[in-house]
């Protein structure tokens, strides 16, 4: 490693409080204006930002987004939906549009606050058997160390010409991602996620923050399925010093595990799917402005939800 390589690279910066993300579906436009607006923290979705007729991202010149604390996902559901519809993609695994290198050069271009690894989702939509969640388990692991191995060798090459700083601003580390469908499955990819990002350091400091995915919809309280039972299942298996980040937790789990310290935050498209249901039962437009309430109703329940009781105030309604 030569005098101008960065060391002890943190790949997120933590408040102590738990961060509930509003998922924006555009890069730029009213619904990212609005969250803006209402200071809410977001998570935004790589599709949003690629451009399939010229095969390339491409980050609006002007965007609230850039005015807020985003979170950058890397849309593997998106991506694995794709490719079960449509067959072999001409990306990363030959399931994601985009090939590792445009990623990392897109998510490390952006102000997003962090930014995910590609991962491999595992929902049963997605993940018909145990073989393939297997599987996903260890590509997932496979997708990380070439995240790495990519990100090193571009900050090696920028080093020749800039300092150590301008290297570790240029191009930050990913957050990692573990996935699988039981306890044991989230168990083993947390043991192979830290096994590949272990190889990296000291070049890296310990991971942050890690995502825990295909938690969309994901039942409460099932033993060996449930969120709050694999919270439990690796609480023992994350790093001292690091904490989580739940991708799409319901907002009735938002009591439970914002509790817990060494869960992070979560996020949610969960408003716009119940707004756009509601129009449809309502045989109403479901307009910009049925959507910006949707969010704002969704993201003052969930707020209300992650204050401790204590500090809540008399008379706030809890969605369910």
């Amino acid at each position: 490693m030569n005098n101008n390589m960065p060391v002890g690279q943190v790949n997120a910066h933590l408040s102590e409080e738990f961060v509930m993300r509003v998922g924006i579906p555009h890069s730029s436009g009213r619904l990212a204006f609005h969250a803006f607006e209402s200071g809410y923290p977001c998570m935004v979705s790589s599709s949003a930002f690629w451009n399939r007729a010229k095969q390339r991202f491409h980050m609006p010149e002007y965007t609230d987004l850039s005015e807020t604390d985003f979170a950058l996902d890397s849309a593997g559901f998106v991506a694995v939906s794709l490719w079960g519809r449509k067959g072999t993609q001409p990306g990363m695994a030959g399931i994601y549009p985009w090939t590792m290198a445009q990623y990392v050069e897109f998510a490390t271009s952006t102000s997003a606050s962090w930014w995910s690894q590609p991962d491999l989702c595992t929902e049963a939509e997605v993940a018909k058997d145990r073989e393939e969640v297997r599987y996903r388990i260890r590509a997932t692991a496979t997708l990380l160390e070439g995240v790495l191995r990519t990100l090193y060798a571009w900050q090696d090459e920028l080093s020749k010409q800039c300092n150590s700083t301008v290297v570790a601003n240029m191009l930050r580390p990913c957050v990692p991602i573990i996935q699988g469908r039981t306890i044991e499955d989230y168990q083993f990819s947390m043991e192979l996620m830290l096994d590949v990002w272990s190889r990296w350091e000291p070049w890296l400091a310990p991971p942050a923050l890690i995502g825990i995915g295909s938690m969309c919809r994901r039942d409460l309280n099932d033993p060996e399925q449930g969120l709050l039972a694999i919270l439990e299942g690796v609480k023992n298996y994350v790093p001292k010093g690091s904490r989580l980040h739940v991708f799409g937790a319901k907002g009735t789990a938002l009591d439970q595990i914002s509790q817990m310290d060494f869960v992070a935050g979560s996020d949610s498209m969960a408003w716009d799917f119940s707004t756009r249901m509601s129009a449809c039962k309502a045989g109403v437009s479901n307009t910009i402005e049925r959507r910006k309430s949707g969010m704002t109703e969704w993201m003052q329940a969930a707020l209300a939800r992650i204050t401790p009781l204590e500090e809540r105030r008399p008379g706030l309604l809890l969605a369910a």
